[in-house]
């Protein structure tokens, strides 16, 4: 379907031809007409489907049309989990709303640097504020915004800012808002702990399911290659360097193996730097901008890159350590494989992880054949039993349930994905 058809003024069609989008994506030709007409939207949509362009378009159309406050108000609010999207949702709001008759205040806000500027910048309020919960708090408690004027508000990948426990922050949020309001809530799954946000954020919404069908599924090789724990850091050096990758995502458990990992490999003369949590936000970007100019082969991450970062042209992408969870998966290797390029996904399976990945691989309907690399052959075998209890991000079925119960009657110790998930009251919204 044409952007024309779905009811865009020209200013807005002129910034997306520039964007050289053809047609609209099914998110997008789904969503768009819905916030044009005032209505609730919850989407759900897989990565890489267009959701940001799906709510940033129609919105600066709405607030195109609509009265602008004056002081410290904000006419729309979009909440994202992470600082790197909320600036990638920025720059698009600032694209999108180029050409408009009268310019949009966009202003981007987050955790990691200075408070006074975003202060400063508020001072008269804005058209859009992108922020991150934490930010956005800590500036309503120094009195630098209100949101009392907001017209809609905008949750951006909501499964992720749950998952990144903004649960309470959310709420504190949403007490804050007027109850007549256009809410539109994006997320590329549906956990029971986001649809019940939606239950209490939306008002008759309009429902948009789109699934990643045989079309839309990436050109994406998966590989799963079998080697000792002990041994993955050479296996990765070995696998840069015999295959001539100029761009790797690696993804890691924990912030201090992203570190320890990206050492030795400089040390072995790679190209290769860590990006977590930990750095500052002016590091964060650096580390980003060096990776997409090519100066920087290898990055070494945290799940904080598995969703919402797009870097085009994405060859491999590896699994030094297995995710959690079976949908943190899906979205780890999404990041090979857009914009109809091709890319590959390897993750090192070890004796420890041997059943996790098959969990995995049953989650999502997978079966990835298990090879080895000569020179790199395991030493450790995997255990010949089954582990008990489910993997994260699933709820447990019956047998997870027979299991656990089994377990406890034996006074084993529970795997931590059965233990009961820590609850949170959503404030009645007015």
């Amino acid at each position: 379907m044409s952007f024309s058809s779905l009811g865009l003024t020209e200013p807005l069609l002129r910034a997306i031809g520039e964007k050289h989008y053809r047609e609209a994506t099914p998110v997008q030709a789904a969503a768009i007409p819905a916030i044009l007409l005032g209505e609730d939207v919850r989407a759900c949509a897989p990565t890489g489907s267009g959701k940001t362009a799906a709510f940033v378009l129609p919105m600066l159309q709405v607030l195109a049309d609509g009265r602008r406050e004056r002081g410290r108000f904000v006419r729309a609010l979009v909440l994202c989990p992470t600082r790197e999207l909320a600036i990638q949702t920025g720059e698009a709001c600032k694209h999108f709303s180029q050409h408009l008759p009268q310019a949009t205040k966009t202003l981007v806000v987050y955790g990691g640097v200075s408070i006074n500027p975003q202060m400063m910048a508020l001072g008269g309020g804005a058209d859009v504020i992108v922020a991150t919960p934490g930010r956005l708090l800590d500036l309503m408690d120094h009195n630098a915004v209100s949101l009392a004027a907001v017209s809609m508000l905008v949750m951006d990948e909501a499964d992720r800012l749950l998952d990144l426990g903004f649960a309470e922050e959310l709420g504190r949020i949403l007490e804050k808002l007027p109850g007549r309001r256009q809410s539109l809530l994006f997320s590329a799954t549906f956990p029971p702990a986001v649809q019940a946000l939606a239950d209490r954020l939306l008002r008759k919404p309009c429902l948009i399911e789109v699934a990643a069908g045989p079309v839309a599924k990436p050109d994406i090789v998966e590989r799963a290659i079998e080697v000792d724990v002990p041994r993955r850091t050479q296996l990765l050096r070995h696998l840069v360097q015999e295959n001539g990758w100029t761009r790797v995502l690696v993804f890691v458990a924990t912030k201090y193996a992203t570190e320890h990992v990206a050492e030795k490999l400089r040390k072995a003369g790679i190209a290769a730097e860590a990006f977590h949590g930990e750095l500052s936000q002016g590091a964060r970007q650096r580390v980003l901008a060096d990776f997409k100019a090519g100066q920087i082969h290898v990055l070494l991450t945290t799940d904080l890159a598995s969703r919402g970062i797009d870097i085009a042209q994405m060859p491999v992408v590896v699994n030094f350590d297995l995710p959690r969870s079976a949908t943190d998966y899906t979205h780890r290797i999404g990041r090979t494989g857009r914009a109809g390029e091709s890319g590959v996904a390897i993750s090192f399976v070890s004796a420890d992880t041997h059943h996790h990945f098959q969990l995995i691989e049953k989650r999502n309907g997978l079966a990835v054949p298990r090879e080895q690399i000569p020179g790199f052959e395991p030493v450790e075998l995997a255990p010949a039993a089954m582990p008990t209890g489910g993997i994260k991000g699933k709820r447990p079925n019956k047998k997870d349930k027979l299991r656990a119960a089994a377990a406890r009657a034996a006074g084993e110790e529970l795997p931590k994905s059965d233990a009961p998930a820590k609850k949170f009251s959503w404030p009645r919204l007015r």
